[in-house]
């Protein structure tokens, strides 16, 4: 069954099979005409890359047959690069070197790591010395997830050094997790007693994503919050994520990258790049096939050339 944290998204995943079960998604053919082909060569080279289309690409006879090269281009790396980090954060960083899910992104993007290696490879993040961000290897890195600027970006303020604000943003990154804060009244307790609260605890301690209960296997902040140290988390492991028993942030991503969850968001993340849009119910088929590229090669390039090369995305 979806999870209904996604379904707030758009179409569910459990609606699209159930409404792909009749056909399969078309076949990339050459547009008809010189006018259709140069068209179809602008909206490419525009949704892949955010360049007009070249000469080359607009006199080609099968535009979309050059989709794998404009895959490959720096272009294409820096838009993708862009985009991503404009979906998991709700700003830019007040610093660029804390933007660490664009510097990742462009690190696997150019080495053609597997994209999952995002959020679980064993990277860091760290400040270049000349205000931007750079990429090291790190066998105890998490994606970007335990870099130093990205934890103290989103180490919140709740009283007991719980990372809520980590808890919910790791999920959204990895999964498309959706959900609306609520603002406090003032008289409103926000203690970890006042978010088990009825209209609290919907979220914080019920859910698939509880977010005080994957907070509590994160590592919590402690002093200063323009330079605040991570200290052990509270413990012990939690059941989330419909009943597993995770005890840690390595546990919590693996679980989240091996989900179902997970390459549904990665297809829609693909859609709305190249379309500026969520999948539509009847793009199923199209989607299901998305799903199917990006599960066997764990390559988001995969995922994006499945929807480009397809005849629709000409028409």
């Amino acid at each position: 069954m979806r999870l209904t944290h996604l379904a707030v998204l758009g179409v569910p995943a459990v609606a699209l099979v159930m409404l792909s079960t009749g056909g399969k998604p078309a076949t990339s053919a050459p547009p008809v005409d010189t006018a259709a082909r140069a068209r179809c060569a602008s909206r490419l080279s525009l949704a892949l890359t955010g360049k007009a289309a070249d000469a080359a690409l607009i006199a080609n006879a099968d535009p979309q047959s050059q989709v794998d090269a404009l895959l490959e281009t720096p272009e294409f790396v820096e838009q993708f690069s862009r985009y991503i980090n404009s979906q998991f954060n709700p700003e830019p960083g007040d610093l660029v070197f804390r933007d660490s899910s664009y510097f990742l992104s462009k690190h696997v993007l150019q080495n053609h790591r597997p994209w999952h290696e995002l959020f679980d490879g064993p990277y860091d993040v760290v400040a270049d010395g000349n205000g931007g961000g750079t990429v090291v290897d790190n066998p105890d890195g998490l994606g970007y997830f335990r870099s130093r600027p990205w934890m103290v970006r989103y180490a919140g303020n709740e009283e007991q050094g719980l990372r809520l604000v980590a808890a919910f943003r790791i999920q959204q990154n990895v999964i498309g997790l959706d959900v609306t804060a609520v603002t406090n009244a003032p008289d409103v307790d926000i203690s970890a007693n006042g978010r088990k609260a009825a209209g609290c605890a919907g979220c914080h301690y019920d859910p698939y994503f509880a977010l005080d209960k994957v907070a509590a296997i994160l590592t919590r902040k402690s002093g200063p919050a323009d330079n605040p140290t991570f200290i052990a988390p509270i413990g012990p492991a939690q059941s989330i994520l419909g009943g597993q028993m995770i005890a840690n942030d390595k546990q919590l991503v693996t679980a989240l990258v091996n989900s179902t969850d997970h390459r549904f968001n990665t297809c829609r993340l693909a859609f709305t790049y190249l379309y500026g849009r969520p999948e539509a119910s009847c793009e199923a088929p199209l989607f299901d096939a998305c799903i199917d590229a990006y599960e066997q090669t764990n390559d988001i390039r995969a995922a994006l050339k499945t929807i480009a090369k397809d005849d629709s995305f000409c028409e």
